[in-house]
């Protein structure tokens, strides 16, 4: 319960979390152009502080690109690029790690200055400090996924650019509600439980989606079968059941054909829950969210069926992701506003 007295919401602390969940977002897309452009192993070291400089003269730059030429993925891939075609490469790398780096300082500083000024919510100072672990963790999950493309692979395990992509949608996605908090306040007000379970199921399957999005860029998958409806001709691609489970992370047909399952469950339940919401009239702006999460569900949906059939150009691949990170978005607001709405603005529809 809210003390006397106590702060209970803070503008400025709002605007600064969804400042930096638009940060977030940039490095979702940099992230991105980073994979598709295949800069990802172009740095093979990890120096937190002292890689933030990049080479500052042609001796560095021949050291950098020898350390390249080390790993596999140049020995297969790239033999014989120039240098040129290397810091091309190198830029993406450099900018994706730099803008992580901005991130820390940006989200750090001022929430120290909050907490020293008292200028931020009791009720979101663990949220923020959560907030802030997990960008700490990003940062060696990032390492983590870079090292297994270091010696016996050409490219990342797509499980771990799965991990490493779906924290940073769950901070994204942090970042917004703590944000949508601080600009509100405290809520004392229960939304009826089937609108809240109905949404909550949306978010999660939405984030669950873009998880099986991570396996399909990290094992490729996008590239091997671009047709659609169907998969080279059939409904079903053959699996290599061999590996076993391990299947579901690494067998390209797989994890693409789960992807396209994923997408048309969303998209019923999705237009499902707009109907509804339609049906039910619903306030506050309730309806208008489930339409807006809607239609921007069928958008991203339409906008993977070209991706694939172009079989992944760079900017149709940054660009889907990026509508990913929206889509996110727009499903963290939908369930806070359904969260945070008076039970009589739920006069009918599901209960």
């Amino acid at each position: 319960m809210k003390r006397i007295g106590e702060l209970d919401h803070s503008r400025a602390v709002a605007l600064w979390l969804f400042f930096c969940a638009t940060l977030v977002f940039a490095m979702v897309v940099v992230g991105g152009a980073t994979r598709l452009t295949g800069s990802g192993l172009s740095i093979t070291e990890w120096k937190p502080i002292m890689g933030a400089l990049p080479p500052m003269n042609h001796a560095d730059w021949v050291e950098a690109f020898d350390k390249y030429k080390a790993i596999p993925q140049y020995v297969e891939v790239n033999a014989g690029m120039s240098m040129a075609e290397f810091q091309y490469i190198f830029w993406w790398e450099w900018a994706h790690r730099l803008l992580g780096r901005l991130i820390g300082v940006v989200f750090a500083v001022p929430f120290v200055l909050f907490l020293v000024f008292r200028a931020i919510p009791r009720r979101l100072i663990g949220r923020c400090a959560i907030l802030l672990a997990l960008g700490g963790l990003q940062g060696l999950i990032g390492w983590w996924m870079v090292s297994s493309g270091l010696a016996e692979r050409i490219d990342v395990a797509p499980e771990r650019l799965t991990t490493h992509l779906g924290l940073a949608f769950l901070i994204f996605a942090g970042l917004i509600w703590t944000g949508l908090e601080a600009w509100s306040g405290s809520d004392f007000t229960r939304a009826p439980r089937g609108w809240s379970w109905g949404a909550g199921l949306l978010l999660g399957g939405v984030f669950f989606q873009c998880l099986l999005g991570g396996l399909v860029a990290g094992a490729k998958a996008g590239m091997i079968y671009t047709d659609w409806p169907m998969m080279n001709g059939a409904l079903f691609p053959p699996v290599e059941w061999g590996q076993g489970a391990l299947a579901f992370l690494h067998d390209q047909g797989l994890v693409q054909l789960n992807h396209r399952i994923g997408a048309y469950v969303l998209l019923f339940a999705g237009t499902f829950y707009a109907v509804q919401a339609l049906r039910g009239r619903l306030g506050e702006g309730l309806g208008a969210s489930a339409l807006v999460l809607a239609g921007a569900l069928w958008l991203q949906a339409g906008l993977g069926v070209l991706t694939l059939i172009h079989a992944v150009p760079v900017t149709l691949g940054v660009l889907h992701q990026a509508v990913a990170a929206l889509v996110l978005a727009t499903a963290t607001v939908n369930l806070w506003l359904v969260r945070r709405s008076r039970p009589r603005m739920f006069v009918s529809g599901l209960r």
